[in-house]
């Protein structure tokens, strides 16, 4: 199992509208509204073996209203 979090900057006004999809997409384990330089961050789990930037690519950036995301890859929980 792989863990990652995806930090989303949303087109203006519209971050209730993606955080809406992504829960309807049911990919996210956790999506929280953040203050910052992004809107949203989400925690995603993947099977090892994933493509985490094909995950990306093809599951969230394609959220409608979502103008940029950076990912941060975890290597171990404490």
């Amino acid at each position: 199992m792989q863990t990652f979090f995806v930090q989303i900057k949303c087109k203006l006004g519209r971050t209730y509208a993606v955080a809406s999809e992504l829960a309807d997409r049911e990919i996210a384990s956790e999506i929280y509204s953040i203050a910052g330089d992004f809107d949203i961050i989400a925690k995603f789990h993947v099977d090892a073996g994933v493509d985490i930037g094909h995950f990306v690519a093809e599951k969230v950036q394609t959220v409608p209203d979502i103008a940029d995301t950076r990912t941060l890859i975890t290597f171990k929980a404490f």
